[in-house]
């Protein structure tokens, strides 16, 4: 009598059946990203408009390169959850998580769309910003690096070998651990710091939620490296463990190069010094949680970024819980994703 194997995540091929649930954890996870929901409507940017008028030049640069970022960051996001995690991730429960963070990678990009228009009236400077890849050299390195590490993938149909399995994982844990853990994280210290400062509340009340929303995308991606090494485990070899060090030491300089055109010669609190310390704290949680040694053995040195403004997400979901019934059980803490 023959026995086949059960399925392994990444076997080629589409489940279509929910029952009985292989994956029930990332089910749980869907559940809980549509008790997350939240609307660009809810966010307030009338008292921004005020602020932006009292930035020095310097902080009114940084703040309209970090708007010119965020106009495409997440647009690259949602393209690799498309054309790559969906095809591959072959579990129905995860489809259902993947299908829930595009549409919240949709609410990212209309609330970037609102911010652009509420910070940049003039429209060539909307235009200008919307180009960023195209003419802002820092912010298309970036991109060079998202595409240099995540575009092979986009036209391989089926993972139907080792090669194509490290291919794929190289695209996920880029997706997770750079793009979302450390380009969007780097981006979010700048809005905390001008919040520190009492400055740009709408801002920040929206990159709250964003905050929240990437954070579990990144969790969610990370169980998937989890199973798969739990299936695979001689994909995690030491060639894997290099090539993730590599990745995130490219994103790190990369995301360095972006400071030192925000930051110029620095600005009071917030300086390129200071971000590349913070650059590779994150980097190192991120090899940490990745089962790696860390790298850099870095610090944090933003206090603004320790649990900011966990008290403007309890009262978010308090208010939805009155007026949506949809609110997360549960306290809210962003512990040590920083």
């Amino acid at each position: 009598m023959t026995t086949t194997r059960p399925r392994n995540l990444l076997d080629p091929g589409f489940e279509l059946t929910l029952r009985p649930m292989r994956y029930p954890a990332f089910y749980e996870r869907y559940r809980d990203a549509i008790r997350n929901t939240w609307t660009v409507e809810e966010v307030d940017l009338h008292s921004d408009v005020a602020d932006l008028a009292k930035l020095s030049p310097g902080e009114r640069h940084l703040i309209g390169r970090l708007v010119a970022f965020f106009a495409t960051g997440d647009s690259i996001v949602a393209n690799n959850l498309v054309l790559t995690l969906y095809k591959h991730i072959n579990s129905p429960e995860a489809r259902l998580y993947l299908s829930r963070q595009l549409f919240e990678e949709a609410v990212h990009v209309q609330f970037y769309l609102t911010l652009l228009d509420t910070y940049l009236p003039d429209p060539d400077d909307r235009a200008a910003a919307f180009a960023a890849v195209e003419n802002i050299p820092s912010i298309r390195e970036k991109a060079g690096f998202c595409f240099r590490w995540i575009d092979e993938v986009e036209r391989i149909d089926r993972l139907e070998d080792r090669a194509d399995r490290r291919r794929f994982l190289l695209n996920l844990i880029c997706f997770a651990a750079c793009i979302e853990g450390l380009f969007f994280y780097g981006a979010f210290a700048y809005v905390y710091w001008f919040r520190s400062r009492g400055l740009l509340h709408g801002l920040a009340t929206g990159t709250n939620w964003v905050f929240r929303d990437e954070s579990m995308h990144m969790s969610f991606a990370f169980d998937v490296v989890d199973t798969v090494r739990r299936e695979e485990p001689e994909l995690f070899d030491d060639e894997l463990r290099r090539q993730v060090e590599e990745m995130l030491e490219e994103a790190v300089e990369a995301e360095l190069q972006f400071a030192r055109d925000l930051c110029g010669e620095g600005l009071p609190g917030m300086n390129t010094e200071s971000m590349r310390e913070y650059l590779r704290c994150v980097a190192d949680q991120r090899l940490v949680r990745l089962g790696f040694p860390a790298r850099y053995g870095a610090g944090n040195p933003f206090s603004f970024m320790e649990l900011q403004d966990v008290q403007e997400l309890t009262n978010f979901f308090e208010r939805r819980a009155s007026a949506y019934q949809v609110a997360v059980e549960g306290s809210v803490s962003f512990d040590d994703d920083f």
